[in-house]
């Protein structure tokens, strides 16, 4: 018979499900279950409050305590009442646990890379599980505000820029681009921010302050692996929060007509096309929104 569509995801399912080890009882030969170890790698990961690592595995207060438990009865955890509230318990790794995180580590990167290795076309192996991970998720993502100038911002910058220069039909220079100070995109003038999708950056996002009076919109970037999914509409939401919390009570921004779903985008948001405000030579599209 022909395939369907679901029948394709629920192959997709299947297939990860029995890869990652998900019915193991001893993942990756460790000795425990997989929900332990996910346990393990979040504390390992900084994560330190017992109920944000619940709710980002997505585990019942139940289940996580008896996870915690067996961690602790190996000696690989410790729990504490957290310091500023005695109700809320943090987690952190011993020297064991700290050890048995680090074994985890090395035995995921050597499987991730040995799948890389075995495949003919990593570059579109890999932009699909970007792909996916976007997708699945997209409800999870969390906007951080940072410093433009922090290697995760300048990634995402340097990606945007790249961008640019694919698609403008006479490339894109930046040192020809009225490009913003970073110190105007950092409070109190202004704000950055970077898209966070479970450890890993997929957007970003300026707010360049003019006098206190007014900010502009500057560097708005999904990466091609999260769009359809309302990022950019999302980002745009959180720099107008911070616009309003800085005291603005107008934004400008520019494009270009060679990006028309940017266009297409500000438009629908209910922006309001304006004359040129600048002399950057790159955009020929000016929006403005008052707060």
């Amino acid at each position: 018979m022909q395939p369907t569509d679901i029948d394709r995801i629920r192959r997709f399912h299947r297939t990860v499900t029995r890869e990652t080890g998900v019915m193991d009882q001893s993942f990756l030969g460790r000795g425990r279950p997989l929900g332990a170890a996910r346990v393990l790698n979040a504390i390992g990961r900084g994560m330190e409050e017992v109920g944000a690592i619940r709710d980002y595995l997505g585990l019942d207060s139940g289940l996580m305590s008896r996870l915690l438990r067996s961690l602790e009865d190996e000696g690989l955890v410790e729990t504490h009442p957290a310091p500023q509230d005695a109700r809320r318990r943090v987690a952190r790794l011993t020297h064991k646990g700290r050890a048995e995180f680090e074994a985890y580590e090395d035995l995921s990167n050597t499987r991730a890379q040995r799948l890389l290795d075995h495949h003919p076309n990593r570059a579109d192996l890999l932009a699909a599980m970007d792909l996916i991970a976007s997708a699945l998720g997209q409800h999870a993502v969390e906007f951080v505000e940072a410093d433009p100038r922090d290697p995760t911002s300048v990634w995402c910058l340097s990606e945007y820029f790249a961008e640019l220069s694919r698609r403008f039909e006479r490339g894109f220079e930046v040192h020809l681009s009225r490009d913003p100070e970073a110190t105007d995109m950092i409070a109190p003038k202004g704000a950055f921010f970077v898209a966070m999708s479970d450890g890993l950056p997929i957007g970003c996002g300026g707010l360049k302050g003019h006098d206190g009076t007014w900010g502009e919109v500057k560097r708005l970037w999904v990466s091609p692996a999260a769009r359809g999914l309302k990022l950019a509409t999302r980002l745009m939401e959180v720099i107008e929060a911070r616009a309003r919390d800085l005291g603005m009570g107008v934004l400008r921004l520019d494009t270009n007509s060679q990006l028309p779903e940017a266009v297409a985008m500000y438009r629908r948001l209910g922006w309001t096309e304006i004359e040129r405000f600048n002399d950057d030579p790159y955009p020929d599209v000016f929006f403005e929104r008052r707060l």
